[in-house]
């Protein structure tokens, strides 16, 4: 296994064209190749299920592409992508990336107060969005001088959107691209050119526009090719919303990449024994699941599940528990092989088949990257917790994020001489192997989404019952970590059970629903340094020694 993994090490190298474009470049090319591969397969809760060839994508690609270029859309304008699993989201990110334009995803569970503020941050002209939301994004259109076009996507797990026509000021989706020619030229785009604009949340302020390349695209190969373990004949199915960029890891870029197809299980939510069931309706082989997924996979009965032709499984968005894995690997037969990004890379680091994983590490680095744990000088660290850093002396590895957008101090802080600091701790073992520590910073990983705390508070301060506030990562057996806010009460009120479900719901009305704080404590100060600021991490830690 370690002289396979070596000679992966020593025979890679990155691919860096000068231009390069992944729908001209990689789908495209799928579909000469054979206009009958299959690059999806689709399903929903109702019954429809669709068979999608990569010629069928580069077509209808073409379409939007046209519809957006006739709404005005041009090369480098940004289209904010709000759509769950719609087919509407591959379609509108291939047009997208086709055209030169820059794609920035978001979950459809963001507030009209996050649409806002990531419409005036990324100067976004276009939002795509499921018809769910118009009334969302009608709400703060007019605090958005920059957004002139809005194209409404129904849904199909709600059927009663397609019958009704589209709210005033929006374009329908599914008529328009129908409607528009099935030629286009793609832009014959620099691999340096700016391609997608992803926030992620930070400790402080709002969340952060980490901008990636065209050649981003290609980086994922070592996502593709050596984690998942992807070939032309495989089905993969990643269960991430598309909000993520775990899901341009994994639905989009990874299996393309290798020629792979994708899997679709467009649901209303997630249920366990509905989405286990797939495995024995579809001979889907590979699949991507957060560790939160497969916690509660293994609750199910997994004897009685028939896992069909699945034979590689990977987990990633934060540790997993290794007593999951090994309950797991009874039922299967497979081990679930761990891996570690972010959204500024692709993989970096990963238990790949080329070596024998080891329950509950985070693998060894990928081809391509110098991964490693350092110290405040930038030294090489063995069995001793630091930083973990990827090198970048002479050219970055591709896939590497270009820039916080318009924050130049922010950016700077991640690197540290020759090293880019991804924000985590881990210690290397004497063989290789990562072991995640924890966070560096305050930024809270649950259930696979990133929380900032700052974003909590803010929204926790424009309670009146609320003073002062602080937020943390608490330890959860199911989630990983869960949002904790420690509350300090304005005069007048008091801590008690139906204030704890105010707060909640008040934080869930003003910001996505997924960051409200699931424990609150009443405290009557919060600890601080001597310059006032809050001390998080003695909160933090307070909650873990528990």
């Amino acid at each position: 296994m370690t002289s396979d993994y070596q000679q992966l090490r020593d025979s890679f190298s990155w691919q860096r064209p000068a231009k390069f474009n992944f729908a001209r470049d990689v789908i495209d090319r799928w579909a000469e190749q054979d206009p009958d591969h299959l690059a999806m397969l689709w399903v929903d809760d109702h019954g429809s299920e669709q068979r999608i060839t990569f010629s069928q994508v580069a077509e209808r690609s073409r379409r939007v592409a046209n519809l957006f270029s006739s709404l005005g859309i041009a090369r480098g304008d940004t289209i904010l992508v709000l759509l769950g699993r719609q087919l509407a989201w591959w379609e509108a990110t291939t047009a997208g990336l086709r055209m030169g334009a820059v794609i920035s995803p978001g979950t459809t569970q963001l507030s009209a107060k996050d649409i806002s503020y990531r419409i005036n941050a990324a100067k976004a002209t276009c939002v795509v969005a499921d018809r769910a939301l118009c009334e969302r994004v009608d709400s703060i259109a007019a605090d958005c001088p920059t957004l002139r076009v809005r194209v409404a996507v129904a849904n199909s797990n709600e059927p009663e959107q397609a019958a009704a026509s589209v709210a005033a000021g929006w374009v329908d989706y599914q008529q328009a691209s129908d409607a528009a020619s099935g030629e286009f030229a793609t832009v014959d785009t620099d691999g340096e050119e700016d391609a997608l604009c992803y926030f992620t949340s930070g400790t402080t302020g709002y969340p952060k526009m980490c901008i990636h390349n065209h050649l981003y695209g290609t980086g994922h190969i070592t996502t593709g090719k050596y984690w998942l373990d992807l070939k032309p004949d495989d089905l993969h199915w990643n269960l991430s919303d598309t909000g993520w960029a775990k899901a341009a890891w994994s639905s989009y870029f990874g299996p393309w990449l290798c020629g792979a197809a994708i899997f679709v299980h467009h649901a209303g939510g997630f249920d366990p024994a509905e989405s286990l069931a797939m495995f024995g309706r579809y001979p889907i082989t590979t699949f991507c699941g957060a560790p939160t997924i497969y916690r509660m996979f293994v609750l199910q009965p997994l004897d009685a599940v028939d896992f069909g032709s699945l034979r590689h499984c990977v987990g990633a968005g934060e540790p997993l528990n290794p007593e999951v894995i090994a309950v797991w690997q009874k039922a299967t037969g497979l081990v679930i092989r761990d891996g570690y990004g972010q959204t500024e890379s692709v993989i970096l680091c990963g238990n790949m088949p080329a070596i024998e994983p080891k329950f509950g590490s985070m693998g060894k680095p990928m081809p391509g990257i110098d991964l490693a744990v350092i110290d405040e000088q930038g030294n090489r660290l063995i069995d001793a917790e630091g930083d973990i850093a990827v090198n970048v002396a002479g050219q970055r590895p591709i896939g590497l994020f270009k820039e916080y957008r318009g924050e130049p101090e922010k950016t700077a802080k991640c690197f540290r001489g020759d090293w880019y600091l991804t924000g985590d701790r881990a210690i290397v073992d004497e063989q290789g192997y990562f072991w995640f520590v924890g966070r560096s910073d305050d930024v809270i990983l649950s259930s696979g989404y990133r929380i900032g705390p700052f974003e909590v508070e803010s929204a926790l301060l424009e309670h009146a019952a609320v003073t002062e506030s602080a937020v943390v990562a608490s330890p959860d057996p199911d989630r990983g970590e869960v949002v904790k806010a420690f509350v300090v009460l304005a005069a007048g009120h008091t801590g008690d059970e139906a204030l704890v479900a105010e707060l909640q719901g008040h934080v869930k009305a003003v910001t996505a629903p997924y960051k409200y704080p699931r424990k609150i404590e009443f405290v009557d100060s919060l600890p601080k340094t001597v310059s006032g600021k809050i001390r998080r991490v003695e909160l933090r830690q307070r909650e873990w020694d528990q």
